[in-house]
């Protein structure tokens, strides 16, 4: 399906989507107890698959109902895959929505333009304040209100082969440049001469690190001028970025066509000798074979930036939480954010989930061999556009495919124009 196809699919969902929650709280201008509110003494937060440990979550559950005499928490565990269209349903019910929710930081702003979600501006300042991380801070505000502040994020970094760098003569890259003159030297050199070996994993279907490229060369998919968006690809330092991901996919890998299930599983060729360098989340410093940690094979760095010796800009991922206006009672909702913004919570996303917590002053919890470098990484990181259509384009799969058209090898300046006026038609729907 091209481009052009997905951007009317997208704008047509996007309409059913924003129409359909139009009604969720009443007035999302309001705060306090805007839309929902009432007085159940049962509360139920829903998280995402493999974001939240087990132990923390029996350990919330124990604490706030410890906390509200009476009160009880229902823990509902998530899929990612269709969650979108299920808090559409859920978050526009009095009666089914749950009352806190675990969003991907960037349908935040889907949610909050309609009125879906409680205004917590008002507890910006107790649930973290400046320690909260700015970029989700930003994704979580809508027209000068807080409506989801950072539960968490998770920086992505290079996984890299130190014995196969050793082996061929490439010195760790300290730059982008140099980092593409060494994916493409270990992909020539090919030390074990693994005949499936490539220098570097670098997908089409893998927006997120091939955003890393974009931001770090100050481009964008789209900016907004006045009340106007405008698709920045075909910008300066946008089609600079996008030279530079195709020469990679053209020449350092040949996995440039894989597809999106085979992103999740790339740790499996790390594991098997066939590539040399990977981008993945810091969690993933757990799948790769504790046999290689312990000989000394494997190094981690953060995406260089233009200049030797400093530090790109990646993608922000995470999730945030926020409260649905049609809670069941403003009070607790309150009170279980507060608990999940404690030191408790907050220690341990970082300890045992592996993430970087929405209070940044935890990252100094996070262990293993990203831990001095994933603080960084986070701080330095960028959001794609903060628009409810973008979210709308992403599940539609138009960033994905705008990849995947580079890494077949067409024209980056066609391709550009192509989907700037996709985005910049979608973004500038009402």
């Amino acid at each position: 399906m091209n481009l052009t196809r997905r951007s009317l699919l997208a704008s047509a969902s996007g309409a059913a989507l924003l129409g359909g929650l139009a009604a969720c709280g009443g007035d999302s201008s309001s705060s306090g107890t805007s839309g929902g509110g009432g007085d159940s003494k049962s509360l139920t937060v829903w998280f995402m698959q493999d974001s939240v440990p087990d132990e923390t979550q029996a350990a919330l559950k124990k604490a706030f109902e410890a906390e509200n005499a009476g009160a009880t928490l229902n823990i509902q565990v998530q899929q990612w895959d269709g969650i979108v269209s299920k808090l559409q349903t859920s978050l526009a019910s009095k009666d089914e929505s749950p009352d806190v929710v675990e969003f991907g930081n960037t349908q935040v702003a889907l949610f909050s333009s309609v009125g879906a979600l409680l205004d917590i501006s008002d507890m910006e300042d107790e649930l973290g304040g400046s320690d909260l991380i700015q970029s989700f801070i930003d994704a979580g505000s809508w027209e000068g209100k807080l409506y989801a502040t950072p539960m968490y994020a998770g920086a992505r970094v290079y996984y890299y082969r130190k014995d196969l760098f050793a082996a061929a003569g490439i010195a760790v890259p300290t730059s982008l440049d140099e980092l593409v003159a060494a994916a493409k030297a270990l992909n020539t050199a090919n030390p074990e001469k693994n005949p499936d070996f490539s220098g570097i994993y670098f997908p089409g279907a893998d927006p997120h690190t091939n955003e890393g490229w974009l931001f770090t060369h100050d481009g964008q998919y789209a900016e907004k001028d006045g009340d106007t968006w405008k698709g920045m690809l075909s910008d300066p330092g946008s089609q600079a970025a996008l030279a530079q991901v195709q020469d990679l996919m053209l020449n350092a890998t040949k996995y440039a066509l894989d597809s999106n299930e085979n992103v999740q599983a790339a740790y499996q060729l790390f594991n098997d000798g066939k590539i040399g360098m990977y981008s993945a989340l810091n969690v993933a410093s757990a799948k790769i074979d504790q046999a290689m940690w312990d000989a000394d094979k494997v190094g981690v760095l953060a995406l260089p930036g233009l200049t030797p010796g400093s530090i790109g800009k990646t993608f922000s991922g995470g999730s945030s939480l926020g409260i649905s206006a049609n809670n069941h009672n403003v009070d607790l909702s309150k009170s279980l954010m507060k608990l999940m913004y404690g030191d408790d919570f907050m220690t341990d996303m970082a300890k045992i989930g592996g993430w970087i917590p929405g209070r940044t002053s935890f990252a100094s919890a996070l262990t293993g061999p990203t831990g001095s470098i994933a603080q960084e990484i986070i701080e330095n990181s960028v959001l794609t556009p903060n628009s409810p259509q973008w979210g709308v384009l992403d599940g539609n799969n138009v960033p994905r495919d705008f990849w995947v058209r580079i890494a077949k090898g067409e024209d980056v300046k066609t391709v550009a124009a192509d989907v700037d006026k996709t985005i910049a038609d979608a973004l500038n729907k009402s």
